[in-house]
């Protein structure tokens, strides 16, 4: 099988794919190192790393770049958290996500979120999904994050906007998705009707306080992210071990 299909086959309700996710070269390997069965970015993480602001205030062409030498450290199926696409057009988009395909990377996460907070409409978000699609060909793993729950405090998330995110996961998929990421929602029956309703797998994000992969699994989650969790871990690491000398 392809790297694509590798990764596809991957995502099983129940049997989650689980990414921890890495933001450059060096921890791609650790964690490839670790056992992992695929490597993903983290936009956070990676705007953090070069002393930028998440929300695409990196450089589209130090993303790529950052996402080519990742995928040639390693020998596993890469996905690139890409933001909503670094590109307000349909034209740049497409050249975006051609140069993000010729990489080697086999898939991407692209967010329905506005920078300046808010949704695009869900026709609107379907129609870049669709520019997305033929800019990379079928061989893409498409995950279309809906920032529906990541934006709401939790106490908020309820019926209706599960309602929103399945109506959004079927626009999606009609529109060549291959995933649906709800990151924020953490609640586990709005969670596993998420997972029942939607015709694509679903992609939850974990970070402490959140339910178990186990819990997540029993929802009928197909694939777990750890988004910014591994990179704080490390550079909580290193403040830890500098402490130790500079402080005693």
């Amino acid at each position: 099988m392809s790297k694509f299909q590798q990764f596809t086959a991957l995502h099983v309700a129940g049997t989650p794919l689980v990414l921890f996710n890495a933001w450059d070269a060096g921890s791609a390997r650790a964690v490839a190192r670790a056992g992992a069965r695929a490597i993903a970015t983290g936009s956070w993480s990676v705007a953090d790393a070069h002393g930028l602001a998440d929300g695409e205030g990196v450089p589209v062409d130090l993303v790529i770049a950052n996402a080519a030498r990742i995928v040639g450290a390693v020998d596993l199926p890469v996905t690139i958290d890409f933001e909503a696409g670094y590109a307000a057009d349909a034209e740049g988009l497409a050249a975006n996500v051609t140069a993000l395909a010729a990489t080697g990377a086999i898939g991407c996460n692209f967010e329905d979120g506005l920078a300046g907070g808010g949704l695009r409409p869900a026709a609107d978000h379907a129609a870049r999904i669709a520019v997305a699609r033929k800019a990379a060909g079928a061989d893409f793993f498409i995950n279309a994050r809906t920032d529906i729950f990541l934006q709401a405090k939790p106490d908020t998330h309820d019926a209706a906007k599960a309602e929103d995110a399945i109506a959004r996961a079927h626009a999606y998929a009609e529109a060549g998705a291959n995933g649906f990421f709800v990151p924020g929602l953490v609640d586990l029956d709005l969670l596993a009707r998420v997972c029942r309703e939607s015709p694509l797998p679903v992609n939850a994000m974990t970070w402490p306080g959140a339910p178990s992969n186990a819990e997540f699994a029993a929802a009928g989650v197909a694939r777990i992210s750890y988004g910014p969790g591994p990179y704080r871990i490390a550079m909580q690491a290193v403040e830890d071990a500098a402490r130790a000398i500079y402080i005693g």
